[in-house]
């Protein structure tokens, strides 16, 4: 038999996609762009009572100028305070005993020798007495030195150079004596006076003399 020619086959091959003319696409919708918002709207204000005008400023009065007081007579310093006076109970024979004692309780309390003056009315202190034999001279030289106790008889007591402080033994039964020494010591002291003796003797020259 003649052979007949075989006709082509035509093989099916995958199907990819299919291309879609550009005419028949269709443009995404563009979305909107966040822009900003708008203002809120404006509330009207609450109706109230309308402010009270602030007040008028005044204008400042005339002060009138004080009136110079009429002047009167000076008015006169007051008198400057004297010392301390203390008074140490003591007899005529024992005043002097107490006026050591005095000297010493000073002494113990940081006092400084040279700023005490012990005067007598009736004897004279012993060292008083001891100095005094070497002449006046000397005597006085020591109180001008100022760095010891200086002992003086109540009759040299104008001689004497002012203390802080004085100390006196009304140790004698000579009221004359006591009445001109008390008076001068009070002058001396400078800051306390120390009066060792009959307490009513006492009280009545300071009472009288200062």
């Amino acid at each position: 038999m003649p052979l007949l020619p075989e006709e082509p086959q035509i093989h099916e091959s995958a199907q990819g996609p299919v291309a879609t003319p550009a005419s028949s696409r269709v443009a995404p919708t563009p979305r909107p762009v966040p822009g900003p918002r708008p203002a809120a709207p404006v509330r009207p204000g609450r109706p109230g009572p309308p402010r009270p005008a602030p007040p008028a400023q005044r204008a400042p009065r005339d002060v009138a100028p004080a009136k110079p007081s009429p002047s009167g007579p000076a008015v006169p310093a007051a008198p400057a305070a004297g010392p301390q006076i203390q008074l140490i109970p003591a007899s005529a024979e024992g005043a002097l005993d107490a006026a050591e004692e005095a000297l010493d309780l000073l002494l113990d309390s940081g006092r400084a020798p040279g700023d005490v003056l012990v005067l007598t009315t009736g004897a004279r202190h012993p060292w008083a007495e001891h100095e005094l034999s070497f002449g006046e001279a000397s005597y006085w030289a020591q109180q001008d030195a100022g760095d010891d106790v200086f002992y003086a008889d109540g009759a040299m007591a104008a001689r004497a150079a002012t203390r802080p402080v004085v100390i006196v033994a009304v140790n004698g039964d000579d009221a004359d004596a006591a009445a001109t020494a008390l008076p001068v010591a009070h002058t001396r002291a400078g800051t306390l006076l120390i009066v060792c003796g009959d307490p009513q003797r006492i009280n009545a020259v300071l009472g009288a003399g200062v």
